[in-house]
């Protein structure tokens, strides 16, 4: 007696089911927390000078800054995009790599802000904000509201869309994804993983040096205006790049059967990482816009640390999802 394999030329696709009370409450948040960034670069794109005060660099824009608001008001226009894969039933029918990157990418840029804002208004609060006296002796950025308004509606972005890919990634992943196989030989971790935990270590410790007070490698300048507020931005980006090295360690290790929240670490540990130092690298080729010094060298080096760690971190985690994917 034979028996015959009969092999499946195609996975079935997930069903669409109209979204939720919920989930169509966080779609309209999110939507209407991109229409003040987005109307404001627009505006500024216009010839309009709306929350720039006179003395601002941005009073006056040349061609990189130009192309500076171009870029970003597209970046936060794709997350209207973004937004409606997720939400719509056709969204389910995006082939899986052309979502990964758009959420990689917003997922890494939101996270420091969603951890560094916050801190630096609780640190405003208690009384230890910076001292007024030493923001005067730069030429004024920009007003004080557009911080508030472009910020505060960056976190409501990243909260919205983190409600919205967790129930999209269950219906279109189902529940096991997260599952190692049991049984599975355990490997020695490749260099990869090594690199990431080590590049993730001395950001992180850089970081922690900067946002507890120390000054060396800074710069002049950048030195003598530190404050606690400066601080906490340091300190999240420490946060971001012991996820990114501990989501690899622990996802190149096996141990346990889930692997959700290692997963979860290495991407937004490595988006992070590799976002926040792209995009100040980028940043640092064109005009300061604080009116300030450029980067030091120590920063620029920990820049380049900071995409190392992330670059290593998705090579980790990009190994993991493969294997899942064949499994």
């Amino acid at each position: 007696m034979t028996t015959r394999t009969v092999h499946t030329p195609y996975a079935p696709r997930p069903r669409a089911s109209r979204p939720g009370a919920g989930r169509r409450i966080l779609r309209a948040v999110a939507l209407a927390a991109t229409v003040p960034y987005l109307t404001l670069k627009a505006a500024w794109l216009a010839g309009s000078r709306v929350g720039i005060p006179d003395g601002s660099v941005l009073a006056e824009p040349g061609v990189f800054l130009t192309l500076a608001n171009s870029v970003t008001l597209l970046m936060d226009a794709c997350v209207i995009v973004l937004v409606l894969v997720l939400t719509r039933p056709w969204g389910l029918r995006v082939p899986s790599w052309t979502l990964t990157l758009p959420v990689f990418a917003a997922s890494g840029l939101l996270t420091p802000i969603l951890l560094g804002f916050p801190g630096q208004l609780l640190i405003r609060a208690l009384g230890f904000g910076a001292d007024p006296a030493s923001g005067a002796r730069r030429d004024p950025f920009l007003d004080p509201w557009v911080f508030h308004v472009v910020y505060g509606g960056f976190i409501v972005q990243g909260l919205a869309l983190a409600g919205l890919f967790v129930p999209y990634a269950r219906e279109r992943w189902g529940e096991d994804w997260g599952r190692r196989r049991p049984g599975a030989p355990r490997e020695r971790p490749a260099p990869s993983t090594r690199a990431a935990a080590v590049a993730g270590a001395a950001v992180a410790a850089a970081n922690l040096y900067w946002a507890f007070g120390g000054t060396a490698g800074m710069g002049v300048e950048r030195a003598a205006s530190w404050s606690a507020e400066a601080g906490v931005v340091c300190a999240a980006h420490a946060v971001c790049a012991l996820a990114a090295g501990a989501g690899a360690l622990l996802l190149a290790s096996g141990r346990g059967l889930r692997a959700r929240w290692p997963a979860a670490l290495a991407w937004i540990g490595s988006g992070a990482a590799l976002g926040w130092g792209v995009w100040p690298m980028i940043a640092s080729l064109g005009p300061q816009l604080d009116g300030g010094e450029g980067p030091s060298g120590a920063a620029q080096l920990i820049y380049a640390g900071q995409m190392a760690t992330g670059a290593f971190a998705a090579v980790v985690l990009t190994r993991f999802l493969t294997r899942r994917g064949e499994g």
